[in-house]
């Protein structure tokens, strides 16, 4: 670049040209020594069967990936975990935003793993952004006491756009602990909605949390809630706030007698606590355990454990078909022609859709001779 100031007009002043800025990488830096290990499906499985939690979490990657390959080795090592899975409780934990899900599994932890000994794995599904579809995966930093516990291992995830805040993955997340000794996971969502059936269907107890005086009442009995949550639990019963609890915890019993009981034949508990103070944990439990004791003895616990397997059956060819459409080369070279015939008005949205099915049925009729 020519500095100006180096002219004949100005005597007696000289500016050099300067260095060329060196790369901020180091040239000497040998990239192979930070290379991961990729470790084989044997290694992965003995790892995770010796209960080795670097193991597990690499694991649980594979199964998050949307890579192909990676895909396919997630589910060998599923495969051959899945023996030694189905040792557990699933609990699932989900509430309004800022009832204190993440605080009050941080001492339902601590207390389960004190009492009733065992190791834990908490599941915690992040939300996942509209725009960057990225996530914070914060919730670790608010369960200090927990994630420093030997016997805990917590875990969160992105949600990624799934059905009712529950990570795609979480149900093979869920057998890759049991495999690893977790006899007790904890199941967080990402908050109440009307889809928490996701949540619902892959664990054996699901329990609600609510807070009181914030005008939710309402939306807490809505049927949709109400029916698949097993307790309601009202969070923050401390200080001021004891006699607002009380209120709310029997607004939703009174509630609850307007619905008929559940399959498990167990009648819905409402129960107060305080996550930050750890009041009332203890009753909590108690309570959890008695429902347990409860469904194993009349047979519903076996019972749902079946319903889910099968429900996740028919969820998995649903997630295969979908991926084998959208990933088909002909419904890919044609969607886009199809979206500008529909925002142009050439076509309908259902034409199009019929379209491009008949698009992939000929090419798998081509491909496979059907």
């Amino acid at each position: 670049m020519e500095h100006p100031e180096n002219s004949s007009e100005y005597q007696g002043l000289q500016v050099n040209q300067g260095i060329v800025k060196p790369s901020s990488i180091n040239p000497y830096l040998d990239r192979h020594r930070f290379k991961r290990k990729e470790h084989s499906v044997d290694d992965i499985v003995s790892g995770i069967l010796k209960g080795d939690v670097t193991m597990l979490s690499q694991a649980i990657t594979l199964v998050e990936s949307m890579i192909p390959d990676h895909q396919t080795k997630a589910q060998e090592v599923i495969e051959k975990c899945l023996p030694y899975a189905c040792n557990s409780v699933r609990i699932g934990i989900s509430g309004v935003p800022g009832a204190g899900k993440s605080t009050s599994i941080d001492q339902f932890g601590l207390h389960v793993l004190d009492n009733y000994g065992g190791k834990l794995a908490v599941l915690a599904i992040d939300p996942s952004s509209e725009r960057s579809k990225g996530s914070i995966l914060g919730d670790k930093t608010r369960m200090e006491k927990l994630a420093v516990h030997p016997n805990a291992f917590i875990r969160p995830s992105p949600s990624a756009g799934s059905l009712g805040g529950v990570a795609r993955k979480t149900r093979e997340t869920i057998i890759l602990c049991e495999a690893a000794g977790f006899d007790k996971i904890f199941v967080e969502t990402v908050g109440v909605g009307q889809s928490e059936t996701a949540c619902h269907s892959m664990v054996d107890f699901f329990m609600l949390l609510q807070v009181a005086g914030t005008g939710d009442e309402l939306q807490g009995i809505k049927r949709g809630i109400m029916e698949i949550s097993d307790a309601i639990l009202i969070n923050k019963c401390d200080g001021d706030n004891v006699k607002r609890c009380e209120m709310a915890a029997q607004g939703f019993r009174n509630a609850l007698h307007f619905f008929p009981l559940p399959e498990s034949g167990w009648q819905r508990k409402v129960l107060t606590y305080s996550g930050f103070y750890g009041y009332g944990i203890k009753e909590v439990w108690e309570m959890v355990y008695e429902y347990f004791d409860f469904v194993k003895k009349n047979g519903y616990f076996e019972k749902r454990r079946h319903e889910q397997n099968k429900y996740w059956m028919y969820e998995t060819i649903d997630n295969t078909l979908r991926n084998s459409f959208y990933n088909n080369p002909v419904v890919k070279d044609a969607m886009k022609g199809m979206e500008e015939s529909v925002q142009n008005g050439e076509k309908t949205s259902f034409v199009a859709a019929h379209n491009l099915m008949d698009l992939y049925y000929n090419y798998l009729s081509e491909k496979y001779g059907g």
